[in-house]
């Protein structure tokens, strides 16, 4: 049976640029380097976004930005600090797509290697019940 989502993996081409990333946006955590070593496929680095593992290896990156994504939930009220975060380091924002009332607001943006990261404030629930509501 499954327990929960283990980790998330995402394969770059500098692991100290993207671990600038991941701890300027998300303030993730570092908690192990491979340094010269290769115990994987390449060198590679954990963190930890609250209990959450996110692994980076070297590698190739992604030849074509797509709409694959990872979203992490967010606070409304924290909305401004992330995009700000976001912003200054010069990637990649895209437009929001059109939302309706009640789904709550996403940042969506690619980190350096073409993967998509989305900042969302709602719910699974929210989003839910606010595509029940009667179209007028």
């Amino acid at each position: 049976m499954i327990e929960t989502l283990s980790h998330i993996t995402f394969i770059v081409t500098d692991l100290a640029r993207m671990s600038h990333f991941l701890i300027t946006i998300f303030d993730a955590k570092e908690i192990y380097s491979s340094d010269e070593r290769n115990f994987s496929k390449s060198k590679e680095k954990f963190f930890l976004i609250k209990e959450f593992w996110i692994a980076i290896m070297e590698g190739k990156s992604i030849s074509q930005k797509s709409y694959n994504h990872v979203a992490f939930k967010i606070a409304e009220i924290d909305f401004d600090k992330y995009f700000n975060r976001i912003q200054s380091l010069g990637v990649k924002i895209l437009k929001d797509r059109g939302r309706i009332k009640g789904e709550g607001k996403s940042i969506y943006f690619y980190d350096y290697d073409n993967h998509l990261f989305e900042l969302h404030t709602g719910t699974l629930e929210q989003r839910l019940k606010s595509y029940q509501k009667p179209k007028i």
